[in-house]
């Protein structure tokens, strides 16, 4: 092979040997599998967009409220109390993505990731809208500054402007919700500046990305494209060439291909598919449609590009399921149900009582010790729930600043109160009391700390 044949294998097909970026101009793809994709694409752009609107007997659906320490997932509220439940949930979505990715490759890439879908089913779009195809594009960005080019970047641009900046109010929806965006967006700039600025640099760095980085980042940022040479095998599905049917290429030999060259045209990463898997392959399925078109113009059978694995190609149809996969299977159901076990069984409410920092205990005149304590109660419903604390393991009394405890859903109580123990039950300096927290005279949780004494 020559040093151009086998560059793939030494830089990313969108970088020259001098380390300088090609720009790939993609040819617009059709057929069967793109029209699936598009498809697919806009249920995800409608999720992104409508899940932060979306309410579950008036509440959130989903909200990641990382100031509050309260995600909500699926109508599951987690606070900073469930980070075990929520640490498993992770584990869980990460070990899908393994055996997604043993299994089918990355498949995710190209048909669920969010940088995938708004390149090529939002931007890109635009451009083919204003620019034109492959060709017309390299023309008018290689040609000379005419009014017709200027006209063109200038809308295109701006209408990418507009796209990232309503990109990062949604992404925005998803960490305070509609009604505190709404509130937002109706102050003026002046009483909420630094949260202008900062939604101005998010959506400067969108339109850099879709506009000027693009699949750089699938091909030199992101990690999972080098993650998956670690997870496929000779039976993972992948975008494949049939070489056995296709070799030796060109017109005039007795293989099916006839390096048209058709299936690089239409790559978005720019990278030649029957070099094999390659880490730019997002597994798009854009080649695949483009051949199909060629193979059925000339008169042969469709499927010399396909999803299929190494051993499809080179000893017929195997099944998908195998060893690994089966074993990431069995351990993701375990991790899943571990997790779902967990959720269901947690605790309505989460308590924490602490004795005031610097503060020691108080003897007092009725022969009694008492000692300060903060009480924070989470409550992980949605619903209302009125609450009493009782000392259960000595007699005692509590004292509690205000009159009523009460909880709204998804709410977090917080309080002082003080607790007075006989001086004659306290034995040592420091002597374990636990609480009773109450609703409705039902017993709902239990929590132990000290009693600091003389």
């Amino acid at each position: 092979m020559s040093e151009k044949d086998i560059s793939f294998r030494d830089r990313p097909i969108n970088m020259d040997a001098k380390g300088s970026r090609k720009w790939v101009y993609a040819k617009k793809p059709k057929g069967e599998w793109y029209t699936r994709r598009t498809i697919f694409s806009w249920f995800v752009l409608l999720f992104f967009i409508g899940a932060p609107f979306i309410k579950i007997n008036g509440n959130p659906f989903i909200l990641l409220d990382i100031a509050s320490r309260k995600f909500i997932i699926f109508g599951a509220i987690f606070w900073a109390q469930d980070t075990f439940i929520l640490a498993l949930l992770m584990l869980s979505f990460v070990l899908f993505i393994l055996l997604f990715t043993v299994t089918f490759g990355r498949l995710w890439c190209g048909w669920a990731c969010p940088q995938t879908i708004f390149l090529e089913m939002v931007f890109r779009k635009i451009e083919h809208l204003i620019e034109g195809d492959y060709k017309k594009r390299y023309k008018l960005d290689h040609g000379p500054w005419t009014s017709e080019k200027i006209i063109k970047k200038v809308i295109k641009h701006a209408i990418f402007i507009f796209i990232s900046m309503a990109m990062t109010n949604t992404f925005l929806l998803w960490f305070i919700g509609p009604e505190k965006w709404f509130n937002l967006i109706s102050q003026p700039i002046h009483e909420n500046l630094s949260g202008f600025i900062i939604m101005l640099l998010v959506s400067a760095f969108f339109y850099w990305v879709y506009s000027f980085f693009r699949e750089q980042i699938c091909t030199m940022v992101c990690p999972y494209g080098r993650m998956q040479s670690v997870l496929l095998d000779s039976k993972s599905i992948v975008v494949s060439y049939d070489y056995k049917s296709g070799e030796p290429r060109g017109a005039k030999n007795s293989g099916d291909c006839i390096d048209c060259g058709q299936c690089i045209s239409v790559c978005p990463t720019g990278i030649d598919i029957k070099n094999g898997t390659q880490l730019e392959c997002i597994n798009c399925a854009a080649c695949v449609d483009q051949c199909n078109s060629v193979m059925k113009s000339i008169g042969k059978k469709p499927g010399l590009i396909r999803f299929d694995s190494e051993n499809g190609i080179k000893n017929g149809h195997k099944p998908i399921w195998n060893v690994r996969n089966r074993s990431y299977s069995v351990v993701l159901l375990i991790l899943f149900s571990f997790f779902i076990y967990t959720l269901i069984s947690r605790p309505v409410i989460e308590t924490t009582i602490l004795r005031t920092p610097g503060l020691l205990f108080q003897e007092n005149a009725d022969n009694t010790i008492s000692n300060v304590y903060n009480i924070k109660i989470v409550n992980k419903t949605h619903e209302k729930i009125p609450l009493q604390i009782r000392l259960i393991s000595q007699k005692g009394e509590i004292k509690m600043a205000g009159n009523k405890m009460e909880i709204l859903d998804q709410s977090m109580f917080e309080s002082t109160f003080i607790l007075f123990i006989p001086k004659k039950q306290v034995k040592s300096d420091k002597t374990e009391v636990e609480f009773g927290i109450y609703s409705n005279n039902e017993l709902i949780e239990t929590y132990k700390t000290t009693f600091v004494g003389p």
